[in-house]
């Protein structure tokens, strides 16, 4: 795969995305997690619709809660590859005398907290991992495997002050669930299509092979092959800096994991794989206001007339 890149000469300063932030975003008091103003809104809308426009034909729609089953994060592995990023629901449980007491600790200095105890719910990590149990329930897979449209709004335990970096954030996904041609084909298709996306809406970027935040030091291994294999691309914007830009979009390759993990398998009993690629709707929202600036009546008219505005 070639690596593209069309990124130009941009200067910036080291606080450039302050003024922009105060702008787009209402602090909560918890860092990576922001109140929204409805100019930034009305741009994640229309970034949808103009995703939804590139929207495969064969593509079945689901769009999922922020949270998802612990069992079924648990079964896919996550807790192995990225236990650091994983967000658990936790309840007061007991008899509304026990509750009570438990709440009140709070009024008397103590913490309610660590009378928490785990539900069967976690925040959901990546807006993909709910489908995959849904294709297992159908049990084989067709010739011609499955396409999703999938969405979420999802969490993972990075906070930062990054504007570019939230705890929780909205993704957009396409899923494929097939033979390994029929997954390297479609991944490989959605490259310069999304190239096109990122040119009709002016962002510059550069397309280049990546990796996943695996952790640990088994972790460290496995994001190398990863990379190796050329597994992950991402299209990187500079938002905060050229020398450090910003995933925005990726295209991944999973290989037989999920197909091991649920046994999806074709009429013929081979392991199917699975590839998506992923837009991080929250980042290409702020990506197009640190291009283009803070209000959208004054972006030029190519990119509102793309996004309809």
């Amino acid at each position: 795969m070639t690596i593209t890149t069309k990124i130009p000469h941009h200067q910036f300063e080291p606080d450039h995305l302050d003024d922009l932030a105060r702008q787009l975003f209402k602090p909560s008091g918890v860092d990576g997690v922001y109140g929204r103003t409805g100019e930034y809104e009305s741009v994640i809308e229309a970034l949808a619709a103009l995703i939804t426009r590139h929207r495969p034909a064969e593509a079945e729609i689901f769009r999922f809660a922020p949270v998802m089953s612990r069992a079924s994060l648990e079964k896919q592995g996550y807790l192995q590859s990225f236990p650091n990023l994983v967000g658990a629901v936790c309840c007061l449980e007991g008899s509304e005398r026990e509750i009570a007491t438990s709440a009140n600790k709070n009024d008397n200095g103590g913490s309610w907290t660590e009378d928490l105890v785990p539900s069967d719910l976690v925040l959901a990590p990546a807006a993909c991992y709910p489908i995959y149990p849904i294709a297992a329930e159908r049990g084989v897979v067709p010739d011609q495997g499955y396409v999703f449209d999938v969405a979420a709004d999802c969490f993972r335990h990075e906070p930062s002050r990054h504007v570019d970096r939230f705890q929780t954030f909205r993704m957009r996904e396409y899923v494929r669930i097939g033979t390994p041609e029929q997954i390297q084909a479609f991944r490989d298709s959605w490259v310069p299509r999304a190239e096109g996306i990122a040119d009709l809406i002016g962002l510059p970027y550069t397309v280049d092979v990546a990796n996943d935040p695996f952790f640990g030091r088994v972790g460290t291994m496995m994001a190398s092959q990863q990379r190796a294999d050329a597994l992950k691309f991402e299209l990187l914007v500079p938002v905060r800096s050229k020398e450090s830009p910003t995933a925005c979009m990726s295209f991944n390759y999973h290989k037989e994991h999920f197909g091991e993990v649920w046994s999806l398998h074709n009429a013929r009993g081979e392991v199917l794989h699975t590839g998506c690629v992923a837009f991080g709707m929250d980042r290409l929202a702020v990506a197009l206001f640190v291009i283009h600036g803070a209000r959208v009546a004054e972006w030029p008219a190519t990119v509102r007339e793309a996004l309809k505005l």
